[in-house]
């Protein structure tokens, strides 16, 4: 009798999933399903010669993604128009399994913070008694919190903080004017309650994290994800893309004083492309062909730790890979004598921030009156995803200690 088997059943969101399925007939074709009620992908595989389907082992000879790729039944969802159910994973005239994919890992405790003008939320694993390292985990240019990516990162031995610094309750706004004291209030805390400390962020996080980093000796690892090692322009007021672009200020402060930065750039194409209702590939607005303002670099040769830079090739939020370039320039010149790397996925888009196995089918998402362009193909943005995840714990478990 032909039965599924999936494990773990239930898993934090970034761990992988083996299915199987078994007692088929020799060569006999099945369509494995996987949905959400909102989303839904599937595969089409063929029995071996045991009679066996494992997607660990065995491509779809057609579905919603292509090759051997345990987790692409995952990556690969789709929407469906429906309303969001519980993950179910079928396979027609064999069954179904109930999947639970877990955004804060079983053993992981919750905080919730709100101190010393500090937004945010703690995680760490059930008190063992042991001194863990500290991550600060830093959200893009959407602002709140990354409550899931702290959560996860927890049970890999670490007490994370999900910082907030726009966007909230209690905080700026806009992305503009945040002062850089606010993080070194946010490493005093984290110091209290853990050892050694690092910080991650994407997108502008990754700017942030850079930049926290060559600001705070305390701070001995960073993890900068599509980020860029040049400070760039505030993020302000508007009601739409045009009117943001057009807010000239600065993102950051420091003892009052506002940081210099690379201006945004509105070219005829990035207009017309906002104008005709188009997908805009925001890396328009950074124009890199004079050069960049030396002083508007982040002195990242200044980080007292280890320093991971992650790109794509195919960003079309930011020019993310020319961006970390800058970065990984002044640490090779000063000679850092620190670890320090620029991995850069040639196919992926800006989306590969955060935990791995997430549907990575949408390569555009919502804006100020605009739709953006991720970049990228799916299966690349996915695959980025995954390895980057698994580089970050490495890096910052390497790094810190655990």
């Amino acid at each position: 009798m032909a039965e599924i088997l999936v494990n773990p059943q239930v898993a934090p969101l970034d761990q992988p999933v083996d299915i199987v399925v078994v007692g088929l007939k020799p060569g006999q074709p099945i369509t494995v399903q996987l949905s959400t009620g909102d989303r839904a992908s599937r595969g089409v595989f063929t029995a071996d010669d045991r009679g066996v389907v494992d997607l660990t082992r065995h491509a779809p000879v057609e579905g919603s993604y292509h090759g051997v790729d345990p987790m692409g039944l995952f990556w690969s969802l789709e929407r469906t128009g429906g309303k969001p159910a519980p993950m179910c994973l079928s396979v027609e005239g064999v069954g179904d399994r109930v999947l639970e994919r877990l955004t804060v890992p079983e053993g992981v405790v919750r905080v919730e913070v709100r101190e010393n003008g500090l937004v945010g939320t703690l995680f760490a694993p059930e008190d063992d008694g042991a001194e863990l390292p500290g991550v600060i985990v830093l959200g893009g240019s959407e602002g709140g919190l990354h409550e899931s990516d702290a959560a996860l990162l927890a049970a890999h031995g670490f007490v994370t903080f999900a910082l907030g610094y726009f966007g909230m309750k209690g905080l700026p706004k806009h992305l503009e004017d945040v002062p850089l004291e606010y993080f070194g209030t946010a490493i005093d805390f984290l110091a209290e309650r853990a050892g050694e400390i690092g910080v991650i962020g994407g997108s502008r996080g990754g700017e942030l994290a850079l930049l926290v980093g060559a600001t705070f000796s305390e701070v001995r690892a960073v993890v900068s994800v599509v980020g860029s090692g040049v400070v760039t322009q505030a993020i302000g007021p508007g009601a739409n893309l045009l009117q943001k672009l057009s807010h000239e200020a600065a993102s950051w402060t420091f003892k009052g004083e506002p940081l210099p930065y690379l201006p945004y750039y509105v070219s005829d194409e990035l207009r017309a492309k906002i104008v005709n209702d188009e997908p805009v590939p925001l890396k328009l607005a950074f124009d890199l062909s004079d050069g960049i303002p030396e002083d508007t670099e982040i002195r990242v040769e200044n980080i007292v730790g280890g320093v991971l830079l992650i790109s794509s090739g195919h960003d079309d939020g930011w020019p993310s890979a020319e961006l970390s370039e800058v970065a990984l320039r002044r640490l090779k010149d000063h000679e850092h004598p620190f670890p320090f790397e620029h991995v850069v996925y040639p196919e992926a888009g800006h989306l590969i921030a955060g935990p791995p196995h997430r549907p990575a089918t949408e390569v555009t998402y919502p804006g100020p009156g605009v739709t953006f362009s991720g970049g990228g193909v799916p299966h690349a943005t996915a695959h980025a995803r995954a390895n980057a995840w698994k580089r970050t714990v490495e890096f910052l478990q390497e790094q810190l200690g655990t």
